[in-house]
């Protein structure tokens, strides 16, 4: 199966897939994967991101796709993808402020990725394709604690990870 791990930035997808890596599943960082495969496309200004044609990134990605094992792919980018499981990497929008806050983000990025995350952005997107689609609130959980949560969705153990299982109405007027 081909497994989407998505989320807002900051919610904690690269460090989980790290620990997927060091339990020896196979995990493609799309990030670094797009900048070795020359997929960036124009910058956007405005966005303060480099654009990338999602189909040229699937066709791409088809050369990787074996019978063989899962493939978890990793990025925020992910759910826009051909697979089989959307898993969206949820977190707190207070808390994900923080997080943004302590990488330095550009104080608009903050404030823009925040309120995605509290209008569940993300998960409307990935509901949007042909997949199934998983939620992880990765607030206060340890990465290994969600990387088990993600080798159990992919495993058919997916209790208590449907979408809607993640509420963040509560943040809505202090953000939005």
């Amino acid at each position: 199966m081909i497994i989407s791990i998505t989320g807002t930035p900051g919610t904690g997808k690269t460090v989980i897939a790290h620990v997927l890596r060091e339990r020896g599943e196979r995990v493609i960082d799309l990030h670094q994967y797009i900048e070795e495969k020359g997929l960036k496309e124009r910058f956007d200004k405005k966005m303060n991101t480099y654009n990338v044609d999602t189909e040229k990134l699937n066709a791409s990605l088809k050369e990787l796709i074996t019978d063989s094992g899962n493939i978890f792919l990793e990025g925020h980018l992910s759910h826009f993808l051909d697979c089989d499981i959307i898993i969206v990497i949820r977190c707190n929008p207070s808390v994900l402020y923080e997080r943004l806050r302590k990488r330095n983000y550009p104080p608009q990025k903050i404030i823009e990725n925040v309120r995605a995350e509290a209008l569940d952005v993300i998960l409307c997107e990935s509901a949007d394709s042909d997949a199934h689609v998983f939620e992880i609130d990765n607030t206060s959980c340890t990465p290994e604690e969600a990387a088990s949560a993600i080798t159990d969705i992919a495993a058919g153990r997916t209790q208590g990870h449907t979408p809607g299982s993640v509420d963040w109405s509560e943040e809505m007027e202090k953000w939005c």
